[in-house]
């Protein structure tokens, strides 16, 4: 894999929409190939997806990477999975946000290693505020998020309970001015609460990629 490097605020490689927010971190390691400019776009959700989570993840993905987006995702199981590799099986590129160091040994989860290999394969970047060596904490996590949703045009929220880190991404986003975007699902499903609680509260609600393009004005 590409070797481990370091960008800062005053560097101009720094991603700059991610600069402009007032939690960005001050230094940033990175693996792959790193934009100061270019059309992110998040797409989070549950780890325990459902066939419906999966199939919308990858239709929208693929869709918004066609279009020119990259997309942006924090490499955990599930939902921010199956959002990489709507991108890769497209030999587009992507960007992995993680809540640990970027040494192969410090990766969470170790399963998505072969993943990480096809994101710097196809031109894609991995993104982390930690030095390598740093292992994931309850407390990495959540802080990362702000990097997810700082970094991007917006955020899209894909299956989620009340209670999760995609609700955390969608509450940094809100709070840094970017738009929320959720995936409604079946009313009974524990998977649906999360978006359809971020739907009652104005998040945009998400039936394929077009809808995301009617309120999102591309960046050049």
């Amino acid at each position: 894999m590409p070797e481990i490097k370091t960008t800062t605020t005053e560097d101009k490689e720094y991603p700059k929409l991610l600069k402009e927010i007032p939690e960005s971190p001050k230094t940033l390691y990175f693996r792959g190939k790193i934009l100061p400019t270019e059309n992110c776009f998040a797409i989070v959700g549950t780890r325990r997806c459902s066939d419906y989570g999966k199939q919308m993840a990858l239709e929208i993905g693929r869709d918004l990477v066609e279009l020119g987006f990259t997309i942006v995702s924090g490499l955990a199981e599930g939902i921010d999975t199956y959002s990489h590799l709507a991108a890769v099986e497209r030999e587009k590129r992507t960007i992995a946000v993680l809540g640990t160091g970027l040494d192969e040994k410090s990766i969470y989860p170790q399963s998505n290693l072969k993943l990480v290999k096809k994101i710097l394969e196809t031109g894609g970047c991995l993104i982390s505020e930690y030095p390598p060596g740093t292992h994931g904490t309850k407390f990495t996590f959540p802080e990362r998020n702000r990097i997810i949703s700082g970094m991007s045009l917006g955020v899209l929220v894909i299956e989620a309970k009340k209670r999760s880190g995609s609700l955390i991404t969608a509450m940094w986003a809100k709070r840094q001015g970017k738009k929320v975007f959720a995936v409604p699902g079946p009313v009974h499903s524990p998977g649906s609460k999360g978006c359809h609680y971020l739907i009652k509260k104005g998040a945009i609600l998400v039936e394929n990629a077009n809808d995301i393009l009617k309120k999102l004005k591309k960046v050049s």
